[in-house]
């Protein structure tokens, strides 16, 4: 079994949790994820397994989706629902949609944050959460992520602009906890993240997701591989160089070879017809040559 099991993660576990979990169901070493879901959020979360794990940094850096609720009137020392009341302040005067909309387009584009205190940061070798927990305040250095898109969700069940509901597609390393919080600044109100799911990562939807009852359905009906993600599938974003039969041999032992003038960028997919064999790029110190990254051994197996 080499490719992406598409996990929805449920509330209540940590990412590593899934992967201990899904390491026992499926008695394999080799797994692991492509980017960390607090325990309090749920949704898509990538399990690379077997060769896949070779991938994971070519995953990581892309875009996410999310949805998460704004709570306006209260902020927490965790910038999330879980965590002690540090502010309140009564909503006497509800944001409008137009406002709301206007402050939200404010965000679209890079935006510098400060990671939350309470986030898996290291300074000086330590986690920022580690330093929250004994008390100890310590400057937090800024970083620039960029918010593709933000919009505001209707939301029937709830009247009343106090609290709703936002779709965000952004890059790595973003914080929404932090949005929701500088969100909140903006209308004027101390706020917090009430709610957080991811609804699409490295090319994965929710749609696509399985829980670990299915999971565990597949393993007993003997057909896991049905709910396997290949993995040439989740690296749809690489260009692809096809291969003849003896350009496949000196591909899977890893051999350096001319650089394909036809080619535009300067990271790719090798492809034998329908075969992942590995990952190039340009080499750094001669431009007329390319080296391997990953070699993939699906073919092995």
């Amino acid at each position: 079994m080499d490719g992406i099991i598409p996990l929805f993660k449920p509330k209540g576990m940590t990412s590593h949790d899934c992967v201990a979990r899904i390491r026992k169901l499926i008695k394999k070493k080799k797994i692991g994820h492509t980017g960390t879901l607090d325990p309090g959020v749920e949704g898509v979360l990538p399990i690379c397994v077997g060769e896949a794990t070779k991938i994971i940094p070519f995953l990581t850096p892309l875009k996410k989706v999310y949805i998460a609720e704004v709570s306006l009137g209260t902020s927490t020392t965790t910038e999330d629902a879980e965590g002690e009341i540090v502010e309140e302040k009564h909503v006497d005067i509800l944001p409008t949609d137009l406002e709301i909309d206007k402050v939200l387009h404010s965000f679209v584009g890079e935006v510098t944050q400060v990671p939350p205190m309470y986030s898996a940061v290291k300074i000086k070798g330590k986690k920022l959460y580690e330093y929250a927990r004994n008390n100890i305040e310590i400057e937090r250095p800024k970083r620039t992520i960029t918010i593709y898109e933000l919009d505001r969700l209707k939301n029937e069940q709830n009247v009343s602009n106090d609290l709703f509901r936002i779709k965000v597609t952004c890059s790595k390393g973003t914080y929404i906890r932090t949005l929701c919080v500088d969100i909140g600044a903006q209308l004027g109100y101390p706020a917090h993240m009430a709610y957080l799911q991811r609804i699409e990562t490295d090319s994965i939807k929710i749609e696509e997701t399985v829980t670990f009852e299915e999971i565990n359905e597949a393993l007993d009906q003997g057909n896991i591989n049905k709910i396997v993600i290949p993995i040439e599938k989740v690296l749809s974003h690489f260009e692809s160089w096809q291969v003849d039969d003896q350009t496949k041999q000196k591909v899977l032992h890893g051999q350096k070879l001319p650089f394909p003038t036809e080619l535009t960028t300067n990271t790719f997919k090798v492809m034998h017809q329908n075969e992942l064999l590995a990952i190039y790029e340009r080499h750094e110190k001669n431009e007329s040559e390319m080296k391997p990254v990953r070699v993939f051994n699906m073919h092995k197996a």
